[in-house]
């Protein structure tokens, strides 16, 4: 007999670079820290039980930066994962100051950029960082001068895979005449979707696109159309949203993020909720028209 397919499996497969193979749906990495993202998590032991629990549920991409703690999430992610035996993909950013717990300040000086990437590696433990992704473009230093920092890291073997955060399709068109842009991370829901013609050029491109804020907090969850077709599916409305955005584009990679495992388990279990072509219709017609009333 086969051996059953695990749920975040169930998903899909998508190639980051064309060679990297990911389930479609990951794991955001961002609230197992404290509060406001700051520091260590509450309990250190639930934190790391619930990394470690990953694998066996299918998920083999998580989604970290070196702002998130800082430094935290891939203190963590190293403690428990580590050496990232089956496959598993840890994709990181860097491209913030945090020198407040509230405070998130953009700095793409080159220096600082090849230093974040080198600094994340050694704390992830690997020679090479799979995927590497500029948090923010830093609107004070030359798109260019950071792009270049970012070239050469990926020409060191610092990084594999180089990604992009909160762009458009010109920066991404720039960026890609300086190395090849692997994934771009935009926040992107079933109730907003301001980033659709990004999604759309990434799926021309064979660009992953991974969708942060993919559940809008709890907010999808005020939806009727979406509670009446959760109600069908026996499923959450956050699995309905899920399934939404996964039957959206074959590049798309939801992270759904969470300090509890059981929202972890309900989440990845969105990967075997099949909607129908009426279904997706329906909720891509309503749910933004009951957001917006």
């Amino acid at each position: 007999m086969a051996p059953a397919v695990t749920d975040s499996a169930a998903a899909g497969v998508f190639r980051i670079g064309g060679d990297l193979a990911v389930h479609r749906l990951g794991y955001g990495a961002l609230r197992i820290t404290g509060r406001n993202n700051w520091g260590d998590p509450p309990d250190r032991a639930t934190a790391l039980a619930l990394l470690c629990s990953l694998p066996a549920m299918g998920v083999n991409l998580i989604d970290t930066a070196d702002s998130y703690g800082p430094e935290t999430s891939e203190q963590l992610i190293r403690a428990a994962l580590h050496p990232y035996d089956g496959g598993v993909v840890i994709a990181t950013k860097g491209g913030y100051l945090r020198p407040r717990p509230e405070s998130w300040i953009p700095c793409g000086r080159p220096a600082y950029l090849m230093q974040s990437a080198r600094l994340s590696a050694r704390r992830l433990g690997v020679g090479t960082i799979d995927l590497w992704q500029l948090h923010r473009i830093d609107p004070t230093v030359a798109r260019d001068e950071q792009f270049d920092a970012i070239r050469q890291l990926r020409e060191e073997g610092v990084i594999r895979h180089v990604g992009l955060s909160e762009v458009g399709i010109e920066d991404i068109k720039s960026a890609e005449a300086v190395f090849p842009v692997a994934t771009v991370q935009n926040r992107y829901n079933l109730a907003e979707r301001r980033a659709e013609e990004v999604l759309d050029y990434c799926e021309h491109r064979g660009i992953g696109f991974i969708p942060f804020f993919p559940l809008a907090a709890g907010a999808l969850a005020k939806g009727e159309e979406l509670r009446a077709i959760a109600d069908r599916h026996r499923a959450t409305p956050a699995q309905i949203a899920l399934a939404w955005l996964l039957k959206r584009s074959p590049v798309i990679l939801p992270i759904p993020g969470s300090s509890q495992l059981a929202h972890v388990k309900e989440n990845v279990a969105a990967a075997r909720v099949t909607l129908s072509d009426d279904d997706f219709e329906r909720l891509s017609r309503n749910v933004v028209q009951n957001r917006s009333r």
